[in-house]
């Protein structure tokens, strides 16, 4: 087993790894101190990347696509030179390496700079692409800081692909009639973000308008619309499916596609905003507000989406749905977290937090919209890393649960796991918060067992096969696919919360680590404030800055000595000083039950997510063949990644244990052997990553502000496992 033949650490709970001792120049470029290239292919715009305006491209060269670039008139990029580097600034020499110690592996000589590559990975938000911040912005200023003179003439830049200057054979999923939208819904959407009760009426064919309209004259209108959606849960809901490439589409990764997809995806949110508005909205308010404000909610005069759901519930339900499309497609924390919270103002006005058992026709979808609510309020605090804006055990939350006919538990495991999470987010916050003052740690070392403890036992339940009749089959009706894979999302959930709560003691013994997260190299009794004058100062100032979501940590003090760093021993000093620390010999668990318990949890999440089904829309039979191309249904992408933070999460994770091991391998004896237990461990760690990566792809099919994340955990894998 891998986990047992991982690298036994001393009883201390420490373990020794030392690194060079030979000071050698590095090369270490800020994140966007490079400027940003005079002229970006059109792929690289669609999905705002960077682009090296090569032709073609390192991306479209990793991605084997086709790489293009718009025709211009007004010259080329400008190539800048660049300073040549010698070999030895980069490449240690062989004889400067201590007899006892190996050379470091490809991609190790520099660990400071895969440490920052690692390390982005655990930001609130990493790799997310906002489209509302468009990295076209960027290059704006990138002139400010180059001089113009003939070496740098001033850059010529083509215009983003706009609505008016892209062909438009691209076709968009749409479709005709509100049955349609509902059919896809539960295609598409149903198995990872079930806000409905289940089908009331069989599966029918997936239809797709094939001609969708078209742009009109000026770019800045609203692509015209074959079928304007009655509903703000069916204007929502195509906001999503507008994402997901058409069947008949033969050029779905094409920047024109792209750029049409986004486009009319947001054309249906910003419907769905305007008639959420117009549901809320009190009719007599404009002529006369004070008899307005003695009525009840307004009444909305429209035919149900679906037929268990009462209409009034179809605001809710949308705000839902558009508060994971600002998350994944937009990359908008802060809008996910306001769509949450009129949902979750709408749902309180409506006291669905406070139903009785009674059960009739709109009883499940009552519960489901409640429970949705919640879940989505509390999924904003995780992936921003923010305090809660509600309590989460509060007992006037007296809703009786949902229920999947085939998993009657499935819905209580679910919100026990996003439970566990949020309060696994917390304990980062309170870990911040204790480790900047020096203050409360006992409470830290209780809540860190609790939270093991917790999540170890949800995690177990969660693995409980549900207990489901015989003579049950496992159709639409009963929910089955999709109450496995809530299962698997609650385990991926629970996983996540794991390493939150292990990840800092975990990983403590790493002195980059420490350093980076707690500022050791600054830590010095001359220019520190005093324990007390610090906790004066966060408590008036507030603890505001989390810098990472899991343990991102203020800067702290000593207890016993100051450290000084040396050129000739930094190594030894670092663990020198990280032993001093009083918060290290009080955790309840060592670093490597700790390091274990990431292991697992990340391996696990690496397990799920490709486990989640893909979608299987029933064909449309009569369409003749020669008519639409069928897309394959494995390239289908899955929808509602609401909880892809811990894709990250997982990431991380993986490269930080393969970091640990990749260093104690090379100070191995056995190193140089052809199989090691570090080798098979580090072989698992590479099928995991790629499995994530795989997953990650998937989404990023339909949701652009996964690609960075993508991009994110691909090119630190590349750095780990360079390719021959």
């Amino acid at each position: 087993m891998v986990l047992e033949n991982f690298q036994k650490f001393h009883d201390t709970g420490t373990t020794t790894v030392t690194q060079s001792k030979v000071a050698r120049p590095t090369v270490v470029r800020k994140k966007f101190a490079k400027p940003p290239v005079k002229v970006a292919c059109l792929a690289c715009r669609a999905s705002r990347t960077r682009c090296d305006g090569q032709v073609p491209c390192s991306n479209c060269l990793g991605k084997r696509r086709k790489c293009s670039y718009l025709p211009s008139k007004r010259g080329g990029p400008r190539k800048k030179k660049r300073a040549s580097i010698s070999a030895e600034g980069i490449v240690p020499q062989d004889d400067a390496h201590s007899s006892t110690i190996h050379p470091a592996a490809p991609g190790f000589d520099e660990p400071t700079g895969m440490f920052g590559q690692i390390d982005g990975l655990s930001i609130p938000g990493a790799g997310l692409r906002s489209l509302d911040f468009p990295s076209d912005v960027q290059s704006m200023f990138a002139d400010l800081f180059i001089p113009h003179d003939a070496g740098h003439p001033p850059p010529q830049m083509e215009p983003t692909p706009s609505p008016s200057n892209i062909p438009t054979q691209s076709l968009v999923r749409t479709y005709g009639s509100e049955h349609d939208i509902l059919n896809a819904y539960y295609d598409f959407i149903h198995h990872y973000f079930p806000i409905l009760p289940p089908r009331a009426a069989p599966a029918s064919p997936d239809r797709p308008l094939e001609a969708v309209g078209s742009y009109s004259e000026s770019p800045t209108e609203e692509p015209l619309l074959v079928y304007r959606p009655r509903s703000p849960l069916s204007l929502a809901l195509s906001a999503v499916l507008a994402l997901i490439p058409h069947p008949g589409d033969l050029e779905s990764a094409s920047p024109a596609s792209v750029i049409r997809r986004r486009t009319y995806a947001h054309m249906f949110a910003q419907l769905a905003n305007a008639s959420i508005e117009a549901d809320c909205e009190l009719h007599a308010s404009s002529t006369d507000p004070s008899q307005a404000l003695s009525n009840e909610r307004p009444l909305i005069n429209r035919e149900s989406f679906h037929p268990h759901a009462p209409v009034e519930l179809e605001s809710i339900l949308a705000l839902l749905i558009l508060s994971v499309y600002e998350y994944t497609q937009r990359g908008n924390l802060l809008k996910m977290r306001y769509r949450a919270g009129q949902a979750l103002a709408i749902a309180l006005d409506m006291s669905l937090h406070s139903l009785g058992e009674e059960y009739d026709e709109f009883a499940e979808a009552r519960r489901r919209a409640w429970w949705m609510t919640y879940y989505c309020v509390l999924q904003g605090s995780i992936v921003s890393t923010t305090p809660l804006a509600i309590v989460a055990n509060d007992p006037q939350f007296v809703t009786p649960y949902p229920r999947f006919a085939a998993d009657p538990d499935g819905w209580a495991v679910l919100i026990q796991a996003q439970q566990v999470l949020v309060s696994a987010t917390q304990f980062v916050i309170d870990l911040n918060k204790c480790i900047s003052t020096r203050t409360n740690m006992p409470y830290i070392y209780e809540r860190m067992q609790q939270l093991d403890t917790w999540a170890s036992s949800a995690l177990a339940q969660s693995n409980l096969l549900p207990i489901v009749p015989l003579s049950m089959n496992c159709g639409d009706g009963v929910e089955f696919t999709t109450a496995q894979s809530i299962r698997s999302i609650s385990r991926i959930k629970l996983s996540s919360a794991q390493i939150k709560t292990h990840r800092f003691r975990a990983f403590s013994d790493i002195p980059i680590f420490i350093k980076k997260h707690c500022d050791l190299t600054a830590a010095n009794s001359n220019n520190l404030p005093t324990c007390n004058s610090a906790k004066d100062s966060r408590a008036q100032n507030g603890i505001t800055d989390i810098r990472c979501s899991c343990g991102g940590l203020e800067p702290f003090q000593q207890s016993s000595s100051e450290y000084t760093p040396s050129t000739a021993s930094s190594t030894s000093s670092d663990y020198q000083s990280i032993s001093q620390f009083s918060f290290t010999n009080g955790f309840p668990f060592s670093v490597q039950h700790s390091a274990k318990v990431c292991l697992r949890a990340a391996l696990l999440i690496s397990r799920m997510f490709p486990s989640l089904p893909i979608p299987q829309p029933m064909m449309n039979e009569s369409k003749s063949p020669q008519g639409m191309t069928i897309q394959p249904l494995n390239q289908l992408p899955r929808t509602m990644p609401s909880f892809a933070c811990c894709l990250m999460q997982g990431s991380y994770a993986m490269l930080m244990i393969f970091y640990k091991a990749r260093v104690e391998k090379q100070l191995s004896p056995d190193y140089g052997n052809k199989t090691t237990p570090s080798d098979r461990l580090i072989e698992e760690l590479r099928q995991g990553l790629e499995r994530i990566i795989g997953t990650v792809a998937n989404y990023a099919v339909a949701f652009e502000a996964l690609d960075g994340m993508r991009d994110e955990i691909e090119g630190a894998y590349q750095t780990a496992f360079p390719q021959p």
